[in-house]
C-alpha cells in the first residue's frame, strides 16, 4: 500500500508557515508499514491542486489531501477533489446542522460562509469533526479502472492527527488487508564525511542491496552529525527488530567509536550519561562559543544532576583574574588547559571542558579564523587538543560546540 501526500497552502510556499503536518504524517504512515514515496505541495489554485492530485493518484493507491479545508474563498481542496472525482458539491445537511450547532453553544453568530465547509464532493464520506468545524473527507476514485482514495483532512495539526488516527489508518489498514509496520533504527556519528561513511560501509551496502529488507540511507544532520538509517518492514515490531539487530551490530563494528548514539540520542545526552556513569559532575569554561556548550547541556531535561555550569569567559580580564590564566595568548592549548582547570575549581565540578579560538573573520594571537583549543580536565588527568574547523563564524562556533563534546566523550569513554 502506497499513500502519498498532498498539502494545499501558498502559505506553505511562501515559507510563512512550515509544513510540519507532512513530515509527522510520513512517520506515521512508515509505523504502520505504508509507504510514502512522495510528499509535494501546492498553492490555492483549483487547477494547479487537480493537476498535482492526479499525478499522485497515478502513482499511488491513495493520497492524502491536508489543508484547504476552510469556509474562506481560497479553501479550495473540496472544489478539486470534486473535479477529480467527475462529480459536483452538495450540501451535507447532517454537517450544517453541526456547524451552526457548535456556534450557539459557544454564543457566537455563525457567519454564512461556514457552510461551505458542509459541502461535500457527491459519493464522498464525511471525517466528523471533533475539534473544530472542517470535518474530513474519504473520496473514492477510479483510477484506469483501479480503485483508488483521497483523504481530505484540515490542517490545523491537532485536527488532522485526530483524523488520521480515528479514520485514515483504520480505512488504509482495510483496504490494505494484511498489516506491515516499517520500523529504522538510526545510529548517529561525528568525525566522519558522508562520503568516508560510505567508503568505510561499501561492503554492508553491498550485501544490504542483495538482501533488500532492511535498507540502508545516509542522512546529513549538519552541526549535529550524520545519520546512518536502517529500515526493515515486517510483520510486526518484534519481527523488524529481529531484521535491525545483526545489521546494527555490523554498522557499529565497521563504525567503532564514530557512533556516539542512536535514534533520540543526542552528543550532549551521551556526555550526560557518561558523567552519570562515573559519577562525575561536569563544567566548562567557553569563550569562543559565549555560552553555547552550556546551552545545548541544558536543553537536556534532567541534567541538573551532573551540570553544574559554563563560565563563559569571553573577555582575556576574565579568563586571566577569575579562571586564572596566565596573562599572554588566550588562543592557545596553555590557555585552554589553564581555563579547564579554572573553571573546575570555581564551579567545584570533578571534569571540566574549556574552548577558546577564533570564530573570524579576522585571526588572534597569530591563530587564523577557524582555530579551536580545548582543554580537558578530570580526576584522572589532564589533555589539550587543537582542531582547524571550517566555515563562517556561526558554523565555526557550532562545530565547536560538537567536536569538543565529541572528544570529551571519546576521551572519557
Amino acid at each position: 500500500m502506497r499513500c502519498d501526500v498532498l498539502a494545499v497552502g501558498t502559505e506553505l510556499l511562501l515559507g510563512q508557515i512550515i509544513d510540519s503536518n507532512s513530515a509527522w504524517m510520513g512517520g506515521e504512515l512508515a509505523a504502520h508499514g505504508i509507504d510514502s514515496l512522495v510528499q509535494v505541495k501546492v498553492g490555492d489554485n483549483v487547477d494547479r491542486i487537480v493537476v498535482q492530485l492526479e499525478r499522485r493518484l497515478a502513482e499511488a493507491d491513495a493520497v492524502i489531501v491536508c489543508g484547504g479545508l476552510g469556509p474562506t474563498h481560497d479553501d479550495l481542496t473540496r472544489d478539486a477533489i470534486a473535479a477529480v472525482m467527475g462529480v459536483e458539491l452538495e450540501l451535507d445537511e447532517a454537517v450544517a446542522d453541526a456547524i451552526r450547532n457548535m456556534f450557539e453553544s459557544r454564543g457566537r453568530r455563525m457567519p454564512e460562509n461556514n457552510l461551505r465547509q458542509a459541502m461535500v464532493p457527491v459519493g464522498a464520506t464525511i471525517i466528523p469533526q471533533t475539534r473544530g468545524t472542517a470535518p474530513g473527507l474519504i473520496c473514492p476514485v477510479t483510477v484506469d479502472g483501479v480503485d483508488k482514495v483521497v483523504f481530505a483532512v484540515p490542517g490545523v495539526p491537532h485536527e488532522m492527527r485526530d483524523m488520521f488516527a480515528r479514520a485514515i489508518v483504520p480505512e488504509l489498514q482495510r483496504r490494505m488487508g494484511e498489516r506491515f509496520v516499517i520500523a529504522s533504527r538510526v545510529l548517529k556519528t561525528w568525525g566522519e564525511s558522508e562520503s568516508g561513511l560510505n567508503e568505510r560501509l561499501d561492503e554492508v551496502i553491498a550485501e544490504l542491496d542483495t538482501v533488500g529488507n532492511p535498507t540502508l540511507a545516509f542522512l546529513a544532520s549538519g552541526w549535529n552529525g550524520l545519520k546512518v538509517r536502517l529500515t526493515a518492514k515486517a510483520a510486526d515490531a518484534v519481527a523488524a527488530a529481529a531484521l535491525l539487530d545483526p545489521w546494527e551490530r555490523r554498522l557499529r563494528d565497521e563504525l567503532s567509536d564514530l557512533v556516539y548514539g542512536a535514534d533520540d540520542d543526542t552528543m550532549e545526552s551521551v556526555v550526560l550519561d557518561l558523567m552519570r556513569a562515573n559519577n562525575w559532575t561536569l563544567g566548562f569554561a567557553e569563550s569562543v562559543t559565549g555560552g553555547l556548550v552550556g546551552g545545548r547541556i541544558t536543553d537536556v531535561s534532567g541534567c541538573s544532576d551532573v551540570f553544574r555550569g559554563s563560565i563563559v569567559s569571553y573577555a582575556s580580564e576574565v579568563k586571566f583574574d577569575l579562571l586564572g590564566v596566565p596573562e599572554g595568548p588566550v588562543v592557545s592549548e596553555d590557555a585552554a588547559l589553564a581555563m579547564a582547570h579554572g573553571a573546575r575549581r570555581v564551579l567545584g565540578c570533578d571534569v571540566a571542558l574549556s574552548l577558546t579560538g577564533v570564530a573570524g573573520p579576522g585571526e588572534q594571537d597569530g591563530q587564523p579564523a577557524g582555530t579551536l583549543c580545548c582543554g580537558l580536565v578530570w580526576p584522572e588527568g589532564e589533555m589539550t587538543r587543537s582542531f582547524r574547523l571550517p566555515g563562517q563564524r556561526e558554523q565555526m562556533r557550532q562545530f565547536s560546540v560538537i567536536n569538543s563534546l565529541d572528544w570529551l566523550r571519546r576521551t572519557l569513554a
